[in-house]
């Protein structure tokens, strides 16, 4: 899903950015939201579900799996539970869009599944590998059959003799986590899964709020199979991930405040927070408080200038989504920063590093590009003609980098921030953003 046609953005400086805003829904858990509700005995409620293609792909597949949703109201879901094992095969492929999350996890819940899936994607989607997740879910039965490469459309075979697996990843990533966490729900035995560094733990938290007995410590996650999950009502706290593009922003720009309500403040998930305070950033959190089980607060933001830094190791797994936005502050800031240790952005929606490196050269930034980074020089930004690879991501960062140019920045290919980030262009222009959108 792309959004429609191609839509391009005219962006500019406006001015220092003010105001409260509300960003969308977090998507990650508005994806697990919809799964367990789907597989839990009873009927849960959503609140604050993302409006965005990505999280709608989930919930079209559950409905195409024999599950009913309503959707009484914006962000709001009302999911009657199929129970963990009421799914129904779907007539057809089963199409999650650009949501690379939706195919990673539905792998891993399909594979113990008494009937075929078969899962697609957009093209995008398409050229994302899948063998990270296709690899510990055969050592546990599954039979996954990919296109050359491991890449999609994955064909998923019926399969009710799932074995447990002790499994330790190489490499750290929530969606391998939580894909092998969820076929531990239909396997024989206790399922664990151990990591080379903490990731996310948004589907435990949201496992143990649906009353799945797991136990789970940052860098390990265990559970059994043979329990049941109940209904419960889920709070989706306010996106950090959407939220990040204003922290850079009104860091970045002089003159600017701006609060961001009620963001999701998970601790694997707030990485960009540390890296962005260690530049300098004067960011404050108030009123924290919990919400859908995960912790929120307020956000106050205000201009302070940024310096390079080395970006810590530990921080990568717990900001691999803000790593473009990260690339713009860099390359606003005073000095050199040097980014090590995230090799996943080559095969994300887009190459993230190739694809901001090559925009960011084109307003005149100095990068080097490394296989797992980059060496960003700061200085000033001009004017230019940049493309975002089709990856929301980079659109909605370079709209950022905008803000500090000296001359427009045209940004071309941006249908995909629907994906994420509905309504990122009236909020972003409410809160000061210089951002004009049109076709291509």
């Amino acid at each position: 899903m792309s959004g429609g046609a191609r839509r391009d953005w005219g962006a500019r400086g406006g001015g220092p950015l003010r105001g409260e805003l509300l960003v969308p829904g977090d998507k990650s858990v508005s994806h697990r939201a919809i799964m367990l509700a789907s597989l839990a005995d009873g009927v849960s409620r959503i609140d604050g579900f993302l409006e965005g293609q990505d999280a709608r792909a989930t919930e079209a597949i559950f409905r195409r799996l024999g599950v009913r949703i309503e959707a009484p109201g914006e962000g709001v879901r009302i999911v009657h539970g199929a129970g963990i094992d009421g799914l129904r095969a779907a007539s057809g492929p089963l199409d999650c869009g650009n949501a690379g999350t939706a195919m990673r996890l539905l792998a891993g819940l399909l594979c113990g599944q008494a009937f075929d899936s078969v899962l697609t994607g957009d093209a995008s989607l398409s050229k994302r590998p899948m063998g990270r997740v296709a690899g510990p879910l055969a050592r546990m039965g599954a039979r996954i059959d990919s296109a050359p490469g491991g890449l999609p459309p994955l064909r998923i075979h019926a399969n009710s003799g799932l074995q447990s697996i002790d499994f330790t990843a190489k490499v750290a990533s929530a969606q391998v986590k939580s894909a092998v966490l969820l076929a531990g729900l239909y396997a024989r035995g206790e399922t664990v899964v151990r990591e080379p560094q903490p990731t996310r733990d948004y589907s435990e938290r949201m496992l143990a709020a649906f009353g799945w007995p797991i136990e789970f410590a940052p860098g390990l996650a265990r559970l059994r199979g043979g329990h049941r999950l109940r209904a419960t009502d889920v709070a989706v706290p306010a996106d950090f991930s959407s939220a990040a593009f204003f922290l850079v922003a009104a860091s970045l720009v002089p003159g600017s405040e701006l609060v961001l309500r009620r963001v999701g403040m998970n601790p694997r998930r707030t990485g960009l927070l540390q890296v962005l305070r260690a530049m300098g950033a004067e960011i404050a959190e108030e009123n924290p408080g919990e919400q859908g089980g995960e912790p929120v607060a307020d956000l106050r933001v205000r201009h302070a200038p940024l310096r390079g830094i080395e970006v810590p190791r530990a921080h990568v797994a717990d900001m691999i989504d803000e790593f473009p936005v990260l690339f713009v502050a860099a390359a606003c800031a005073a000095g050199t920063t040097r980014i090590q240790g995230a090799a996943e952005l080559r095969v994300k929606e887009s190459d993230r590093i190739a694809a901001m490196a090559e925009g960011l050269r084109a307003l005149g930034a100095r990068i080097e590009e490394t296989p797992d980074g980059a060496l960003i020089h700061g200085g000033a930004l001009h004017g230019g003609q940049v493309d975002s690879h089709g990856d929301h991501r980079v659109a909605m960062a370079f709209a950022v980098a905008a803000q500090r140019a000296a001359g427009e920045v045209r940004i071309g290919d941006v249908a995909n921030v629907a994906t994420s980030f509905p309504g990122f262009e009236p909020l972003s222009r409410s809160a000061g953003f210089g951002l004009d959108a049109g076709p291509a």
